[in-house]
């Protein structure tokens, strides 16, 4: 039958209907701090407003910028609520009253915050999710760099290990994303107008995060982000031989596992497919090392956020290329994630290539070897 025409299963029809029960997702997103999308949202607010629709504001993070302070006034606010964590007093958006007022639209600022570990929800994008299933649409903003699978990449390009992060499922999740885009010439002068952070910060800013080369690559990264959101919702990145393809990534106990992962999922993001994260382990569950058992409930949150099928192969008696070639073969493969080899050339000569191994048993997979880089 034309699926065309396809009756629709009664599941199928209640996930459609709780799906227009959701709230809409706005999300401003930027390439650095301080390109305005704090601004801009506020901008929407007030003209919300105007035209008579119920907006408030959640939470807005407005870093003392008097521009921005402005367009606060006027709007409602709902109030923070104050945690006592290890004797200090905290403040955190109050989701439940948001819930509770039940505005048409809000304002929720810094969409990849850490709420204070007492919170019911660990991030603030858990807080928002709860938010939309009320019906409440949301607007909110966060910058390129807090996006999981660019992580590695803005690491490279900057030096710096962003820590607050979100699923880029969640964003992907959006009803609408836009850009918030200035030159690097503009934000480097707002900086040193001290439009972006304390005077005390904007010297060792400009030495390190804010150079014209970060802000130059990291405007480009955002740019293609978008760029491939966009392609994805109109259906652009379509396989163009048909073929399905299962991705692959393999990880072990080192530090570029977390790299491959990424580097997999923007593989299987932009193929539109499947992912799977393998680990061999060369123990039975029970004799694991507490090193290792971090590791995988690691990964197994990561495969969680992208969406991934996480496996734990045990090795049984076989060498770690066998195993990663039965799961290969088993789960039809058709393209592996292996990190560079830690083997030296004596090793492979007497134990054998684990690529060569791969290639000899299997037919059909591409294999992507990632170097890793400290």
């Amino acid at each position: 039958m034309d699926r065309k025409y396809r009756r629709k299963t009664p599941e199928e029809i209640l996930a459609e209907i709780e799906r227009l029960k959701r709230g809409k997702l706005k999300v401003y997103i930027g390439s650095a701090p301080g390109v305005g999308k704090t601004y801009r949202m506020l901008e929407e607010a007030r003209e919300l407003k105007r035209k008579g629709i119920d907006v408030v504001i959640g939470l807005i993070e407005t870093h003392q910028r008097q521009e921005t302070e402005q367009l606060v006034i006027g709007l409602e606010i709902i109030p923070k609520k104050t945690i006592l964590y290890k004797g200090r007093t905290l403040e955190e958006m109050n989701k439940d009253a948001i819930i509770k007022r039940a505005p048409e639209v809000v304002l929720i600022d810094e969409l990849a915050h850490s709420n204070v570990p007492t919170s019911s929800n660990e991030k603030r994008y858990m807080d928002i999710e709860d938010i939309l299933q009320k019906g409440i649409h949301v607007i909110s903003a966060v910058n390129i760099q807090h996006l999981e699978s660019v992580h590695d990449i803005v690491q490279q390009i900057t030096g710096v290990k962003v820590r607050e992060r979100i699923p880029d499922c969640f964003l992907h999740q959006a009803d609408e994303i836009i850009l918030v885009d200035v030159s690097p010439e503009l934000l480097i002068k707002r900086l040193k107008e001290g439009k972006i952070y304390h005077s005390s910060k904007i010297e060792q800013s400009l030495n390190h995060f804010f150079t014209k080369s970060n802000l130059g690559a990291l405007r480009e990264l955002s740019l293609r982000e978008l760029a491939n959101d966009v392609d994805n919702r109109l259906g652009y990145n379509q396989s163009p031989t048909g073929i399905t393809e299962v991705i692959m990534v393999c990880v072990q106990n080192n530090e570029s596992a977390e790299k491959l992962i990424r580097r997999g999922w923007r593989i299987a993001s932009r193929l539109k497919t499947k992912l799977i994260i393998l680990h061999i382990s060369r123990e039975a569950s029970m004799n694991r090392k507490p090193d290792e058992r971090k590791k995988i409930k690691e990964w197994r949150k990561l495969a969680t956020q992208f969406n991934a099928q996480f496996i734990v192969e045990p090795l049984n008696k076989r060498n770690i290329a066998t195993a990663i070639t039965d799961v290969a073969i088993k789960k039809n493969v058709t393209q592996l994630i292996l990190g560079q080899s830690a083997r030296n050339r004596w090793e492979e000569l007497i134990k054998g290539s684990i690529v060569d191994h791969i290639m000899r048993h299997s037919l059909g997979i591409d294999i992507h070897i990632v170097s890793y880089h400290k």
